[in-house]
């Protein structure tokens, strides 16, 4: 996937916008976007940051070759100069961007971009795609692992992905978001995201019994001895042949069962029933897999009413937020620059929520001294710095008589430059690093942000300088 030259992936009114800045003289005039989005999946307290390091990739090679500009030409719709422009074409912009595994919220720039308005458009939709597919799968994998209350939870869904790059990127997002592995090899060629994974249905069935389908794979594998034990009957077959074999082929040679999987019935009676059995036998120590069309409330469910379940495998329901399968990222303008001086933009809509935070931006986040809690993130303008050795005043940007003065805080950047005049200055952390400051930066949030059903609303407030310009903006253009 890395070799595919993907500078095509884009929408098609990008190029014809680009020629039209381009032949009215507007190819050197510097823009400023951000992408933000505008609702949490599933009706959640937050989102999880993912994507960046696809994004540094796509921008490192963005690229016209010659295939590209003979099918321009042949749409009859760009001008030669225009042409040859592309053809020399290179990224030269500014590039900011929350980092991976952060939680983010709605509103917030997650990515700025700062550059000639042609390169600076021409990249949104790879900016939105990219972004936007991540911090899905990394949300909901984040909500299925904190369901799963300290038991172990494997990306189980590659066969029904969309597509490969949805398959292999989304286990990435997935472990960002706090899995242990996946089922999809490749990722942790790509990406070091540890595959994992034991047998199907049909190993069972290709042997004359499921007996001697177990005593086969523990004779291969008994070191690493999981087996399936739903093919047929999970209590009246399945565990007692798992048992026997666990005696017979991996206790004689000096290892341990690894555990037994559940893929069907009713996983949490059927897990109490093996529990008991597997404890009986003297295999405490053997974990009970789970799987089969899981997700963060069947989870819950399952473990209110007792499951006696170690890890689980979750497949399509998390490779594909079935439940919220879109992640509302948008990528507008939000200022140009005349003269070396910034001018902030704006879009207005009546949908509040499609109105625009306008001008170069910062963004940052609030953590109390006492607990290490976050308490309210701030967008300011650029050239806005926050003391947190002072009392700061935050209130509703909409709301605005709703206010709280905070003290004894610290305040926190939270966008980091990845690329200065098209030559990254950023090195992705390692995905274990990633994952864990998903871990530590979740850990921060308040548990009433973190519930499934009504969370708290968790605040992100203007600074008075940038609401002030809104305001006025607003009033200008109304």
């Amino acid at each position: 996937m890395n070799d595919i030259n993907l500078t095509m992936l884009t929408d098609f009114y990008e190029l014809t916008m680009a020629n039209g800045y381009f032949n009215n003289g507007m190819k050197d005039k510097i823009a400023y976007f951000d992408m933000f989005f505008r609702r949490i999946p599933d009706n959640g307290g937050f989102a999880i940051m993912a994507g960046i390091e696809q994004l540094i990739q796509y921008l490192k090679g963005l690229k016209f070759n010659d295939e590209d500009i003979d099918f321009l030409r042949a749409k009859n719709l760009f001008s030669e100069d225009f042409l040859q422009y592309l053809r020399n074409f290179r990224f030269t912009c500014d590039v900011w961007a929350v980092q991976e595994g952060t939680p983010i919220f709605p509103g917030e720039p997650i990515v700025i971009v700062r550059g000639p308005v042609i390169e600076a458009q021409f990249i949104e939709t790879m900016v939105l795609l990219t972004i936007n597919h991540q911090s899905l799968i990394a949300t909901k994998a984040n909500r299925v692992v904190r369901a799963a209350q300290g038991r172990s939870v494997m990306e189980f869904g590659s066969r029904r992905a969309h597509g490969a790059t949805g398959a292999i990127n989304g286990a990435r997002a997935a472990y960002i978001g706090g899995c242990v592995g996946t089922s999809c090899t490749i990722s942790e060629k790509e990406y070091g995201v540890p595959a994992l994974g034991t047998m199907a249905h049909s190993w069972v069935q290709m042997f004359p019994t499921e007996l001697d389908a177990f005593r086969a794979y523990a004779r291969t594998y008994p070191s690493e001895c999981t087996l399936l034990v739903d093919t047929y009957n999970v209590l009246k077959s399945g565990v007692p042949n798992a048992i026997k074999v666990f005696n017979e082929e991996v206790v004689p040679k000096g290892f341990r069962p690894k555990g037994i999987r559940i893929d069907s019935g009713d996983i949490t009676y059927l897990s109490k029933k093996a529990r008991k059995m597997l404890d009986d036998a003297g295999f405490e120590d053997c974990k009970i897999v789970a799987s089969n069309s899981l997700d963060e409330f069947v989870i819950r469910d399952m473990l209110i009413h007792g499951a006696q379940v170690d890890l689980f495998g979750v497949g399509e329901r998390l490779i594909t937020s079935k439940s919220a399968p879109v992640f509302d990222g948008v990528y507008k303008l939000v200022a140009v620059e005349e003269n070396s001086k910034i001018i902030p933009k704006i879009k207005v809509s009546e949908n509040t929520a499609k109105i625009t935070n306008p001008g170069y931006k910062s963004l940052w986040r609030f953590f109390d001294n006492e607990t290490g809690k976050a308490i309210a993130d701030v967008i300011a303008e650029h050239d806005e710095v926050i003391d947190g050795s002072l009392p700061y005043e935050l209130f509703d940007p909409e709301f605005t008589w709703k206010r709280k003065t905070v003290t004894n805080f610290r305040a926190e950047r939270l966008l980091v430059k990845i690329f200065d005049k098209g030559n990254c200055v950023y090195e992705s952390p390692d995905i274990k690093d990633i994952q864990q400051q998903c871990k530590e930066k979740t850990d921060m949030l308040w548990d009433e942000v973190k519930r499934f059903e009504s969370p708290h609303k968790y605040y992100v407030d203007l600074s008075l300088k940038l609401w002030t310009t809104k305001q006025r903006l607003l009033k200008e253009n109304s």
